[in-house]
């Protein structure tokens, strides 16, 4: 039984963009610690991509997918 669900490859999709956003906020965290050798202004640039992914990316996705009424 190998049927396409979008709702599923959707819901798969939007958990990734999240998951993704915590490792964006992660490298960023640890470049503003100091543990990584990047800019200050690189950390500050992951930390901000990552609260995008967790917060807001999901929403537009979602909304983008809504089944119409």
């Amino acid at each position: 039984m190998d049927q396409h669900d979008p709702a599923k490859a959707r819901f798969l999709t939007i958990q990734a963009v999240r998951l993704s956003g915590v490792v964006m906020g992660v490298l960023g965290a640890l470049v503003l610690g100091g543990i990584l050798p990047l800019p200050e202004l690189a950390g500050y640039i992951f930390l901000a991509l990552g609260v995008f992914d967790i917060f807001i990316l999901p929403i537009i996705l979602a909304k983008r997918w809504r089944t119409p009424e």
